[in-house]
């Protein structure tokens, strides 16, 4: 039997769930279903059963240290494949079959996204040990999800006739208007398109070549010059600039004749939405979830997040309200598909609040912006234990550095120095330093910025144990 290897694309953005999904800590890296674990490391508890002795994940350059710090949370080790932009499913699931086919010509692929939802595990392990007997027979195989009701955010699959232990796939359609969903729905034929695949690493590579040459060259040569950073490998950028965008749906699996679906029927959701989500968790008698610290009085259907305030309502109906430490959503539950025209306008005014949260994770720790203006900036600065900062120089602003609790161990140009509680220095304007927790426990710094130009990327690194330029 061969080898079965998963790849996990976590690369998304999120956008829907906004203000908790951001550009740099999208949705997949939340505890958004769960208390202990976040989607992305659900999805690897979830492979336990399979006995997988390998896992790839394919993630963007900015979110490496996320991914590999959840993957060390939850004891998993993986080859880590960073995009240097994303190019859709098609290019993504290449680039792990070549790298993949490099070491085992014979695995089978099991591709999955990091941020869906499976209430039933064994319902889940059942329809891939099904996809795998029609993999081990060079056939291409997608998830097809039971409808629970006439969807027209999703794509369907109409199912054919039966074949081993799924059906030939008759064709694919878009995401349908409400008529035809509920026409899809009743005649029992149709799926959903969950966007999970199941195949030989040869038979996918050999139909990409067939059907999507230019994708396959492509992601061939930007493999050709591969690069290891730390855990993670990386690929040659000018080579994968040079692939098109597009989903193995179009590339592949609707052109093939070796097209199959398998039902999956395990409590499944992509969590696209904040709808959806308020569907796939737990709420009171009146229809609320109800999260964080909330007063709420005779509202009812209603999604309501607190993360630092008090929310309190009163006679709401079909309302999400989402509170971060620095913004807050409302809007009518039947409008979350439109969130997105919120992070457009964000964008289109040069505001931050769509790319980060003002709690900023780093591979050391991480910061949290508590005060801003044109010449200064407050942070809290968590450094975890033995971890460093860079080695670094800014151009345009000086730094003053309190200790709050713990150890921290300064370099400042050619002197080295410990401080500790209520104890501070400073950093001028040029003066090359960094900072470091020799200790124990973790280090808490304020750290006050002035300057003309307090922006990230006035850093100049000289020295850095995470390979960051």
């Amino acid at each position: 039997m061969s080898k079965i290897v998963p790849v996990i694309m976590a690369g998304g953005s999120g956008t829907r769930l906004w203000p908790l999904s951001r550009t740099q800590y999208p949705k997949q890296f939340l505890k958004l279903t769960s208390n202990e674990l976040t989607m992305f490391q659900e999805t690897l508890k979830r492979l336990e059963s399979l006995e997988c002795d390998d896992v790839i994940v394919l993630c963007n350059e900015e979110h490496r240290f996320l991914v590999a710090e959840q993957l060390r949370e939850v004891g998993v080790s993986a080859t880590i494949i960073l995009e240097p932009i994303g190019k859709n499913t098609a290019p993504a699931i290449a680039l792990a079959a070549i790298i993949e086919k490099n070491k085992n010509n014979d695995s089978i692929l099991l591709v999955l996204a990091a941020d869906h939802v499976i209430n039933n595990v064994n319902g889940f392990i059942d329809s891939v040990r099904k996809a795998t007997v029609l993999a081990e027979n060079n056939k291409l195989v997608t998830f097809g999800i039971k409808p629970t009701h006439p969807e027209t955010g999703y794509g369907y699959i109409k199912k054919g006739s039966d074949f081993l232990t799924g059906n030939i796939i008759d064709k694919f359609v878009e995401k349908p208007d409400a008529q035809t969903a509920i026409e899809y729905v009743n005649s029992n034929q149709y799926f959903w398109n969950s966007g999970m695949f199941m195949f030989k690493v040869t038979c996918y590579l050999t139909e990409l070549e067939k059907f999507a040459d230019d994708i396959y060259k492509a992601c061939s040569n930007a493999v050709g010059e591969i690069t290891t950073d730390l855990d993670f490998i990386r690929i040659s950028k000018k080579e994968f600039l040079n692939c098109r965008s597009e989903s193995i749906d179009y590339a592949v699996m609707e052109n093939t004749n070796d097209s199959v679906v398998v039902e999956l029927d395990a409590g499944w959701s992509d969590v696209g939405s904040w709808s959806t989500l308020w569907d796939v968790l737990k709420k009171d008698n009146n229809g609320n979830v109800l999260k964080g610290d909330v007063l709420n009085i005779e509202s009812s259907d209603c999604f309501i997040q607190s993360e630092n305030k008090l929310i309190a309502t009163l006679g709401l109906q079909d309302i999400i309200i989402v509170d971060t430490k620095d913004a807050v959503l409302v809007a009518a539950k039947n409008r979350v598909q439109d969130i997105k025209k919120l992070v457009e306008k964000l964008k289109d005014q040069n505001r931050n609040e769509h790319f980060a949260h003002r709690e900023v994770y780093r591979p050391w720790g991480k910061y949290d912006s508590i005060d801003y203006s044109r010449r200064y900036q407050v942070k809290r600065i968590t450094v975890k234990p033995g971890e460093k900062l860079s080695v670094q120089m800014h151009h345009h602003r000086s730094e003053h550095w309190i200790v709050v609790s713990g150890t921290a161990k300064i370099h400042k140009g050619t002197e080295s120095f410990l401080l500790t509680e209520n104890q501070s220095t400073y950093i001028p304007v040029g003066e090359i330093h960094a900072l470091e927790n020799p200790g124990k426990l973790a280090l808490e710094l304020i750290e006050v910025q002035s300057g003309s130009y307090l922006g990230e990327d006035d850093i100049v690194r000289f020295e850095d144990l995470y390979g960051r330029n």
